[in-house]
């Protein structure tokens, strides 16, 4: 697995709750890291039927047009009653539309209405998260991590974005969006521990795997 050696990577990303997220996790180990939107970079399509394809594509893009590396996520919400829906159609799913944004107060009552129209009692729900590490010559790199648990209804919790407020976390009695950033997390570098949120322990696995021995 190839060690990550430039202080100085791209968050391939222009969500903007999501740059917050990455940037507060990689902010330990002193990288200097600047957002796709920052740099003015096209969102290019998510084309892909995976988290995987589609973190590759918004990652290989960024390293392209700026020859740094970059790191991407493509994460989304999976819930059991709904075969594993909305999965990689996450954002879509909060699309307004007249097509001016996304709305995720709407994608989680779209979530909830279609959880009662299936009649199941199963509410157990996934977050995954896929990073993708690009080299501007092509190579990558996947971490995937996942958190398991419960959707809630109604929302509960101002923190956190997207369908924090509706999904809590195996072994706890609050959501996502009701937690802090550092108890979503719950993972620091040089901890065993991989943390609680999906995208923490995708980063602790980068961590371990591409960062220098040194680092």
């Amino acid at each position: 697995m190839r060690k990550l050696e430039s202080r100085e990577i791209i968050v391939a990303s222009h969500n903007a709750g999501k740059v917050r997220e990455i940037n507060d996790l990689i902010a330990p180990y002193g990288f200097s890291a600047k957002s796709a939107a920052e740099l003015n970079l096209p969102e290019p399509a998510e084309t892909g039927t995976t988290f995987e394809e589609n973190a590759a594509i918004k990652a290989l893009a960024a390293a392209h047009a700026t020859g740094l590396p970059a790191l991407s996520d493509d994460s989304g919400l999976c819930v059991k009653a709904l075969d594993d829906q909305p999965g990689v159609y996450t954002a879509d799913w909060a699309e307004k539309e007249n097509g001016t944004g996304r709305d995720f107060m709407m994608a989680m009552k779209k979530v909830h209405q279609a959880m009662e129209a299936t009649s199941s009692p199963d509410k157990h729900a996934y977050f995954v998260a896929v990073l993708c590490l690009a080299w501007p010559d092509g190579h990558v790199e996947y971490f995937r991590g996942e958190t398991h648990g419960d959707i809630v209804w109604p929302p509960r919790g101002e923190a956190g974005f997207g369908y924090d407020p509706v999904f809590m976390p195996e072994g706890y009695d609050r959501t996502f969006g009701e937690m802090t950033a550092e108890e979503k997390h719950g993972w620091q570098p040089g901890q065993t521990d991989d943390g609680l949120s999906h995208r923490a322990r995708a980063f602790a696995l980068f961590s371990r795997n591409c960062l220098s021995k040194s680092d």
